[in-house]
């Protein structure tokens, strides 16, 4: 089965599945009560590393799209398999 990752247009990562994990970099598992998960993309939110929907009240805009790097391409800054 295929997972698929949405990024809502200015907004969070959606994940939809129902079996889905979200771990820190030492393993431990965050609970995840609500589903779709949705996971910040704009830094704002007080709930990392989930949406608490801060994204709207700082204006975030994203800069990427589909397509719009390749595949396995990191943004600028980031190190490939880098946390963080």
């Amino acid at each position: 089965m295929t997972t698929t990752i949405r990024l809502r247009r200015n907004g969070p990562y959606v994940i939809d599945t129902d079996d889905v994990r979200v771990v820190d970099w030492n393993g431990a598992e965050y609970q995840t009560a609500r589903k779709p998960v949705a996971l910040c993309r704009c830094g704002a939110s007080a709930r990392k590393p989930f949406c608490d929907g801060s994204h709207a009240r700082v204006g975030f805009r994203a800069e990427e799209a589909g397509g719009a790097a390749d595949e396995g391409e990191c943004p600028a800054g980031h190190e490939p398999g880098a946390d963080g």
